[in-house]
Formats: structure tokens, sequence, C-alpha cells
């Protein structure tokens, strides 16, 4: 799994530093044929996620075509994802390796699988999604505050 963990982020830091729009797994050029420095300046403003962010809480995530839609990651592993506007449902599973928020949505035929990788400096992270094993999107995701309540 260490593999697949260090090929997302190789994937995201080709697609956010411009050097490639975005790349399948197997099209990834090997670590020491990429600017080491760009790397390692990108990897320092990226983090862990910990459960405890993660566990029962909102998103809201966006593609680069412009669809938004609005997550729950329940405590139990599962996640709820809505149309932002007209609410319509669809079902998924989540989980953490090695800080890395692992997706899977289910919609009608269609299963999309992404790998969230966590920004150091604000609350939006960055993924790239597969559908249905094809290499999909470039996704952002927001995580949203639980509103405080008065006493």
């Amino acid at each position: 799994m260490q593999k697949q963990v260090n090929s997302s982020y190789l994937q995201l830091f080709l697609r956010e530093s411009g050097t490639a729009a975005m790349l399948n797994i197997e099209q990834l050029p090997d670590v020491s044929d990429v600017d080491a420095i760009a790397l390692f300046d990108w990897m320092s403003s990226k983090r862990s996620f910990s459960a405890s962010e993660v566990r029962g809480q909102r998103w809201i995530k966006t593609c680069s075509a412009g669809y938004v839609t609005e997550l729950l990651l329940n405590e139990d592993g599962t996640l709820e994802e809505f149309t932002l506007f007209n609410r319509l449902p669809t079902k998924g599973w989540w989980k953490l390796e090695q800080g890395v928020l692992d997706l899977e949505i289910v919609k009608n035929d269609n299963t999309y699988r992404s790998r969230v990788i966590a920004n150091k400096s604000v609350n939006i992270h960055s993924a790239i999604e597969y559908k249905n094993g094809e290499l999909h999107s470039y996704l952002k995701l927001a995580q949203v505050m639980p509103v405080a309540q008065s006493a």
C-alpha cells in the first residue's frame, strides 16, 4: 500500500505543479526524473489527515468540470454524497490510510475512487479521481466547520 500512497502524492504533485495535466499511475515518471526541489517544496505544504478531523465531518467536493457535491463521512466508514442544490443522494465508503483519505462512491453503474491529500495551511484539499478504474478528474475538497452551539 505504501507504493499506492507515494504514487498518489507524485501524481498530484505533477498536476498541481503544472508539470502534467493528469497522468495515470502507470505513466508516472521515476522520482529521480522529477525536480526534487520542487517536489520537496510541494510535499512540505502537505500533511496527514487525523481520524478526528475526518470522522463524522461534512465536506464540499468539486471537480475540474464544475460538479459540486456535499459529502458526509460517517463514523462507521460509510459516506453519503448529495448534489449540492437538488440533494440527489449516493452512497460510498471512506478510510484513512497513512494519513491519506480514500474515498469510494458508487453512482448507478459507476464507481468513483480518489485519494485525498491534506493541505497544511488551508482546509481545502485535493485529489485525483478515477471513474471505473479510468483517470477522470482533479478534485478539491473543503472541510465544512460545524456551527457552534450556543448555551
